[in-house]
């Protein structure tokens, strides 16, 4: 791509981008629209003029928001563990979180397609976008790619695990609490053998774990490797592994999963063999989705406070920049339903 010689001032034209990025008037118009005819480093090139300029980007937005101070964009990077759908239950409950945050605080929210999978998406998501800001759910395996992002662009704020290494700011459950209280709450009901299903590569996932082994070692018990199924977070999974383990013959008295959804599938598979829970096998989730409360018998789980959870997110990305505000862990709590038996 030629460079330009013009220097574009502040509330530039579409006329002053193309002349400093030295490309047509046309191409900087589909740059800005983020046209698949245009090529990510032309792209990356017009947004950082065109924002270093305080272009007035909301001019050029079809059907763009009304009368909002700033828009917010979420984007949800390529999973590991968890593949976040818009139609997954904790992600629906917590953007509801955000949206009404962002309404609050008169802001408009938009759902990016963008799907990163490496540091580099990452940085043509946060140059390319229109939006004054995103909140990333989940990190996947990108913790060190935020890590690098954030000495470049602070206009971002992440929900998902807490790292010690963390430069960006996350907001998130206190996953090893979480998983510590559910699995004290299993011992305490006197059962023995605890089996463990989620997928300990996902950072959240393997911090509930990490608490499933501190109760167990402050309980006196031994780690028993064979307990632990990776388990991705939904029903399937969650089914698949309890099935698996009933086949070859594991014996265990109880379940904490990483998830809701791996739970349900759980004891989908208990029913199926003639297992009953509670009596047979204690089940014990995390997420507190809405189905919990439906199924039968109902899910013991841990709740995160999703609606807090939103509020703290908006605030962060508005009130100060993602590198500035310092990372939250949001406390959890213990809802004990039918499926554990007491």
């Amino acid at each position: 791509m030629a460079g330009g010689s013009g220097k574009a001032g502040k509330n530039a034209r579409l006329e002053d981008i193309a002349r400093q990025a030295g490309v047509s008037i046309s191409t900087v118009s589909r740059a800005l629209n983020d046209s698949p005819a245009v090529n990510r480093r032309t792209k990356q090139e017009v947004w950082r003029i065109a924002r270093e300029h305080d272009y007035d980007f909301r001019s050029t937005m079809p059907n763009g928001p009304i009368g909002a101070d700033a828009t917010i964009a979420v984007i949800v990077p390529a999973p590991q563990a968890r593949e976040t759908r818009v139609s997954d239950p904790f992600f629906l409950e917590l953007l509801a979180g955000i949206a009404e945050a962002a309404r609050d605080r008169k802001v408009d929210l938009v759902i990016s397609h963008i799907f990163p999978r490496t540091v580099e998406d990452l940085e043509f998501a946060m140059t390319t976008s229109r939006a004054k800001g995103m909140i990333f759910i989940g990190q996947s395996s990108l913790h060190d790619g935020f890590n690098e992002l954030i000495d470049r662009d602070d206009r971002f704020v992440v929900w998902g695990a807490d790292f010690a290494d963390a430069l960006y700011c996350t907001v998130g459950s206190d996953n090893v609490a979480g998983g510590r209280r559910a699995t004290s709450h299993l011992i305490r009901l006197g059962r023995e053998r605890i089996l463990f299903l989620g997928d300990t590569e996902a950072p959240e996932a393997e911090q509930r774990y990490r608490g499933y082994r501190m109760a167990l070692e402050q309980a006196g018990r031994d780690i028993d490797d064979s307990l632990v199924l990776p388990a991705h977070f939904d029903v399937q999974s969650g089914e698949s592994a309890t099935r698996s383990a009933i086949e070859r013959g594991l014996e265990f008295d109880a379940i904490f999963a990483a998830s809701d959804l791996i739970a349900i599938g759980a004891m989908r598979a208990l029913s199926l063999s003639g297992r009953s829970v509670p009596d047979d096998v204690a089940v014990v989730g995390y997420d507190n989705i809405p189905a919990a409360r439906l199924v039968t018998p109902r899910l013991t789980t841990i709740d995160q406070d999703t609606n807090l959870a939103g509020r703290m997110l908006v605030s962060k990305l508005i009130d100060t920049q993602g590198g500035q505000a310092i990372s939250e862990r949001l406390e959890t709590s213990l809802l004990i339903r039918e499926s554990c038996g007491g």
